[in-house]
C-alpha cells in the first residue's frame, strides 16, 4: 500500500469515526430530550406568557454595549419585567458564554453543555450558509471562526441557528425598551420544544423558569457530549 493510500485510508477512517460519533451524540440528545419531556416545565411558561405580542425575528450580530447609565435602566426594566410575568432566572456565568450556557440549562438541565451546543451551532451555520450569511456584515469565514472560539458572544444569528439546530422555539424576555418578547422559530419547520431566555440587551443571557422553580446547581447526571 502506497503512502498516499494509507493517508487516503485514515482521513476516510477519521471522517467515518467522526460521523459515527455525531450519531452517537445525536442518539443521546434525543434520550436526554426524551427525559426532559417528561419532566421539563417550559409548557407553564408558554401558557403563562400566551398573551405577549412577539415581534417578528431578524437574526443580526451584537450591536454597541450600552453604557452604565442605560445598562443599568435595562437590566431595571427586565427584572420588572421577570417580576411582573411569574419569571425567575437561573443565573449563567458571565464568561462570555452565557448565551449558549443558557441555551445547554434548557435543552438539558445542565449549563456545563455550552461548549456542546456551541460545536452544533457551529455546524449549522456552516453547513446552511445560505440562510445565515446575508444577516453578516463581515467575511463569513471569519465569523464562523470568531464565534467558534469559547467566550465568544453569541447573537441573533447563532439563537436562529439554534432554533433550527434544535427545532426549538427559543422565547426571549428582553431589556428592550419597545420589545419585552421575541420568539426565534425553526426555519420552515414546527418547533417540538420552547426554550425561554432572558435577554439583557447586548450584555447578557440567563436561562428562565417560574417562580419558585429555579434549580439548584446540583450537577445532573454526566453524558459524554464533547
Amino acid at each position: 500500500m502506497t503512502e498516499s493510500q494509507r493517508d487516503a485510508n485514515v482521513s476516510s477512517s477519521s471522517s467515518l469515526n467522526s460521523s459515527l460519533q455525531d450519531t452517537e451524540d445525536d442518539h443521546t440528545i434525543a434520550s436526554i430530550l426524551a427525559e426532559e419531556e417528561r419532566l421539563k416545565t417550559d409548557r407553564t411558561l408558554g401558557k403563562r406568557l400566551s398573551h405577549l405580542s412577539s415581534i417578528p425575528h431578524t437574526p443580526r450580530i451584537n450591536g454597541e454595549i450600552p453604557d452604565v447609565n442605560d445598562a443599568t435602566l435595562d437590566h431595571e426594566r427586565l427584572s420588572e419585567r421577570l417580576v411582573t410575568y411569574g419569571l425567575a432566572e437561573l443565573q449563567m456565568e458571565g464568561d462570555g458564554n452565557c448565551q449558549f450556557r443558557a441555551l445547554a440549562d434548557q435543552l438539558f438541565r445542565n449549563p456545563d453543555y455550552h461548549k456542546y451546543v456551541r460545536k452544533k451551532v457551529i455546524k449549522q451555520l456552516k453547513h446552511f450558509k445560505k440562510l445565515y450569511e446575508g444577516y453578516v456584515p463581515m467575511e463569513y469565514k471569519s465569523y464562523l471562526k470568531q464565534m467558534k472560539k469559547s467566550g465568544e458572544w453569541g447573537d441573533h444569528v447563532t439563537l436562529q441557528a439554534a432554533a433550527d439546530r434544535f427545532d426549538a422555539k427559543i422565547c426571549l424576555v428582553t431589556s428592550f425598551r419597545d420589545t419585552c418578547y421575541i420568539e426565534i422559530l425553526p426555519t420552515n419547520k414546527n418547533p417540538l420544544r420552547e426554550l425561554w431566555l432572558s435577554f439583557w440587551s447586548e450584555v447578557h443571557y440567563n436561562s428562565l423558569y417560574t417562580s419558585g422553580d429555579v434549580p439548584s446547581r446540583t450537577p445532573r447526571k454526566k453524558y459524554w457530549l464533547f
